[in-house]
Parts: structure tokens; sequence; C-alpha cells
């Protein structure tokens, strides 16, 4: 066993024994080469087993056979001819490999859309592969098996749901005639322009049928119990993975006014309406059933254990990746040593013209950079392990510093043309988890 090994606090020996010593960071070996290194990546580690996705469907549902407990809700199994299961977003695979073992016989049927490739079909339920944060045809066709799964439920059947971040992306289902690829162009303009979640998806809720409370309208009249995984800043379940399963609030002249102001005027003519008789929602029940702040707390518990004061400074984190940036190193410059300062939340990059390859979290990884002093870590994190690329973030620190100046490599000029997966990958710091299975927004921390 390597030396870092022998470091693991109490606060995570559990997970280790359990998991054979295996970390949800692939390279924390290598990455671990300080203490304060090796301090910073064990808080994100803890962070991201707080919001493992089997482990938050355990906590959530239950099924002795005759009742069956979702969150806060037990229904009568008798009273349903079927027990269905649908699962849209970046952990429906390992939603449904949950639900599948605590369910058992009582499951009758399911179908999940995932980016994960490979998976094809186990037990009972269907596995379809979609494409993200772009798009595609396979977005279209995998949504209209799911739409078309979900219209042929009745009053006597429940339906299970399981809702994550990435699902706006994969439930895509245009009308009137908007392709696919035009969508793709739009949402590529939105992302580039930096706009936040919320206007995005107002918009995205608007050009497809499977959004903004339509898999909900599909399932009607089924009793429909939707677990929902946050990755959205504040946790309002409309926006998350564009409401599939909520009334939706917003009208076709918010989206409207908001292609406007974005200079997309053009798409105006493909919105839709999106559902809004309440009776389609009546037999809904959504529950939260995890969020950024169940990994924050679990970060400032294994802050605390390392013995460093913790403050949960944010879970609604927004703002220009650079300057989210600036703003926390010169914070943690001013903080007593021995100093843990924790945020959750997604910032965003705008970009003008041709750009390098990168992320946001490697985008702030990268602008810290700048002014990161000796003693301090800032590490940027993607709970579902894609930074716009195959890595989760990045470490920011002096040694990053000392291995991109051996390198040639100049922060500077890799921000100005948004290269950060050239820089990080160059200096060695990437963060590599591979896909997670879960998805509840960004995890950053600032350590001295």
């Amino acid at each position: 066993m390597s030396s870092w090994s022998f470091r693991v606090s109490l606060g995570t020996l559990g997970v280790y024994l359990v998991g054979f010593f295996a970390m949800k960071i692939k390279n924390f070996k290598e990455l671990a080469i300080s203490t304060k290194r090796t301090d910073a990546l064990s808080i994100i580690h803890a962070g991201l087993v707080a919001v493992d996705t089997r482990v938050a469907i355990q906590k959530s549902v239950e099924c002795d056979g005759k009742t069956l407990r979702i969150a806060d809700t037990v229904y009568t199994l008798s009273a349903y001819d079927r027990v269905r299961v649908v699962a849209v977003g970046k952990c429906s695979v390992e939603a449904v490999y949950a639900l599948e073992e605590l369910l058992g016989d009582v499951l009758t049927d399911g179908i999940a859309l995932d980016v994960v490739q490979g998976v094809s079909k186990t037990g009972t339920v269907t596995f379809l592969t979609g494409t993200h944060p772009l798009p595609t045809q396979m977005n279209v066709d995998a949504t209209k098996c799911i739409l078309d799964f979900l219209d042929s439920s009745t009053e006597r059947d429940l339906v299970i749901m399981s809702i994550s971040g990435g699902g706006s992306t994969l439930a895509s289902q245009p009308l009137n005639g908007l392709s696919v690829d035009e969508e793709s162009r739009a949402i590529a303009a939105l992302m580039n322009a930096g706009a936040p979640i919320q206007d995005m998806n107002t918009i995205r809720k608007h050009l497809s049928r499977a959004r903004g409370g339509g898999l909900a309208q599909c399932a009607y009249p089924a009793t429909v119990a939707s677990l929902i995984f946050s990755d959205v800043p504040g946790d309002d379940i409309s926006y998350i993975a564009s409401g599939p399963t909520v009334c939706d609030t917003t009208t076709i002249s918010d989206a409207q006014a908001l292609l406007v102001s974005y200079g997309l005027e053009a798409i105006g003519p493909y919105l839709i309406e999106t559902p809004k008789g309440t009776e389609l929602f009546e037999k809904v029940t959504n529950t939260i059933i995890v969020s950024n702040s169940i990994a924050l707390e679990a970060m400032k518990k294994e802050s605390i254990v390392r013995g460093y004061t913790a403050e949960i400074v944010t879970s609604t984190l927004t703002g220009e990746a650079r300057s989210v940036a600036h703003d926390i190193v010169e914070r943690i410059h001013s903080a007593p040593e021995k100093t843990v300062l924790l945020f959750g939340g997604e910032t965003t990059v705008t970009s003008e013209g041709p750009h390098g390859i990168g992320g946001r979290n490697q985008e702030v990884a990268l602008a810290g950079l700048r002014t990161i002093a000796d003693g301090e870590v800032l590490i940027a994190c993607a709970s579902d392990g894609r930074d716009n690329t195959d890595v989760a973030g990045a470490v920011c620190d002096t040694i990053t510093m000392h291995a991109a100046q051996e390198k040639g490599l100049s922060v500077e000029e890799c921000l100005a043309s948004h290269s950060s997966f050239l820089f990080f990958e160059k200096s060695a710091s990437h963060i590599v988890t591979g896909a997670t299975g879960s998805n509840v927004s960004d995890l950053i921390i600032a350590l001295k």
C-alpha cells in the first residue's frame, strides 16, 4: 500500500474499506504529492462519495413487496398493475441499477437515457444512449422511444422517474419543423454567450415536447414519483433538466424575449407552449434526493476531521469563471492558516470567436494560477466527471505553476484562447474521475 493511502482520515475510512481503497479520483496518487494537495483532494473525494447516485437511491427507496416508500410517500403496491421506471440524465444508469436491486420482481419494465455507452439492457430496463452537451438525432430518436413508452401508461400504473442533470440536452424532441441541428446551434450560441442555466432552460423548455412538464403529460393518468438529482444552483426543480415532470410557469413569451436578448430571434417561430393543465400534475410527486448541499456538508466534515476550520461559502455560485477564481483566491489570501472555503454551483465561460478546449472548472483553476500563493490550493471539479472534456477539473497551486513554467506554458495566453485543457494536460494537473454517475453541479475548494 502506498504512503498516501495511510493518510485517509477516520471520516472517510469506511468508504475506502468498502471500496477496497478505490478512489472516485482515479489519479489521486499521482496528484497527491504534497500534504496540502492530499488534504484538498480527500475533501473533494468526500463530496463525490456523499452524492453517489446509488447511495442516494438506497436512502430514498424502500420496498417490502407490499408497500413501496419513495422519499416521504408510501405507495400500496396492490393499487397498481405495473411499476415502471423512466430515467433521463447523467445519473440514469446508476439510478436504474439501484432501483432494479431494490425493487426486484416488483419492477415491471422501464427505459433509461444516459450519455453512458455500452449498456443495452439489464434486468427489465432498456438503456438508450444520447449525446451531451449538444443534442443530436440520437437524442431525438431516444426521446421518442421514452415518450412512446410513457404514452402507454394507465391510471393503474406507478411510474418512478429519475431526473438528473444533462436531461435537458438528452430529452430533445423539437416540433414545428425545427431540426435538431438548428436546436444544437442555438444552444451552442447560448453557451458561448455565457447564458445562465435558467435562461438556457427557459428556452429549451419551449423547444421540446419532453421538457417543461412534457414527461408528466405523457405519463398521465399514471401516478408519478420523480426522484430529482439537482445540478442547478438554488435547486429550483423547474430548471433541473428543464423540469420534465414539473408544471412550468414560463411561457412562449418568456422564451421569445430571451431569444431576442441573445440575438436568436430566428428560433422564435419554432417555440411551443409547455403543458399548463394542473390536472396533469395532480398525481405527480417531485422530490430532490441529492444536491450539492449534501456534497458540501460532507466536504466540511472531512475538512474538520483533517484539522481545518471550514466554511461553506455558497451552494449557488455563479458568475464568469475567471472573475470567480479571482474572488476566491483573494478570499483565501486573507484567511488564517488551516482554513478551507467551500463553494458549489456553476460558473460560465463567455467566448467570442474560435476557442480552444476546456471547461468552466478548468478555466477557474487556470485563472486562479494568476495569483495563487505558496501554501494555498484551489480545486474546481465537475461532479459528473466531465468538464466539457473527459476530465473533471484541475488543481491550481504553485506546484502546477512550476510544472507549467518548465513546459513553457503561459497562463495569460491559454486564458485568452480558452485553452485550459491543453494547459493542465501538459502540466499534469487534471483531475480524472471518469463518468461518476452523479451530477450535482460543480464543487470548488480553496485551502490554506
